[in-house]
């Protein structure tokens, strides 16, 4: 029977694992991008000392990395956790209950469409091989040994909120005064528009949709925040 070890070598990273660190990056980015500028707006309009705003925007972006990171992996632990718990349960099943485990794996094949004997064969076949790497998978989608790692998801919100909050952050505070909130509006758009490309890629979704979806998005936080600075 497999055993639950950790390899001597890591293998590499399952498509999951891969497109797990990619969403926390595109989510990091867009938070970044929109909480930062969320801030800026609002001390904007309510003062014009540069160096207030600077400071405003910068603690905000520091603050929302760390958040950000520290959200993934209190998330992605959980979801680890989750999994290894279920492994190591479907391990304990392989030995009490190796029958029920059987046909649990038949009956995955046969809403695949195969008869009832040709999936019992295969079923047999593959816990006579591998058995806890399949029910695990059958069952759970899990492959075997590979789990979702929250460092890497962590790092990547941090790195990626960090880098989209600086995008407004700079066009703020380094634009000449009179095209301030002009360059800062178009940044924060390209910027948006860009996180909801990736996104949609990600996702297989609509790419025009998400795209201008996400610039809406960021259009409505810069209004939201202007008018809450204009009210100090």
């Amino acid at each position: 029977m497999d055993q639950i070890k950790t390899p001597k070598k890591r293998s590499k990273p399952t498509m999951a694992e891969r497109l797990n660190t990619l969403r926390a990056g595109v989510l990091g980015s867009n938070d970044g991008i929109l909480t930062v500028v969320g801030v800026l707006v609002s001390v904007a309009a309510a003062t014009s000392n540069e160096f207030t705003i600077f400071i405003a925007g910068l603690s905000d972006l520091l603050a929302c990395a760390f958040s950000m990171a520290s959200g993934e992996y209190a998330s992605v632990s959980t979801q680890k956790d989750t999994e290894w718990a279920a492994v190591q349960k479907e391990e304990r099943l392989l030995k009490e209950d190796f029958d029920g485990e059987c046909q649990a794996v038949t009956d995955y094949y046969v809403q695949k469409g195969l008869t009832e004997t040709t999936a019992n064969k295969i079923a047999k076949d593959l816990l006579q091989k591998e058995p806890l790497k399949t029910v695990v998978r059958v069952k759970y989608g899990i492959q075997l040994g590979h789990y979702m790692n929250p460092w890497n998801a962590a790092f990547a919100s941090l790195i990626s909120a960090s880098a989209g909050g600086i995008f407004p952050l700079f066009a703020m505070t380094f634009t000449p005064t009179p095209y301030k909130w002009h360059v800062t509006i178009l940044t924060v758009a390209l910027a948006s528009a860009l996180t909801g490309y990736i996104s949609s890629k990600l996702g297989n979704g609509l790419t025009k949709v998400a795209v201008i979806r996400s610039i809406v998005i960021g259009l409505i936080t810069i209004s939201i925040h202007y008018g809450v600075g204009q009210l100090f």
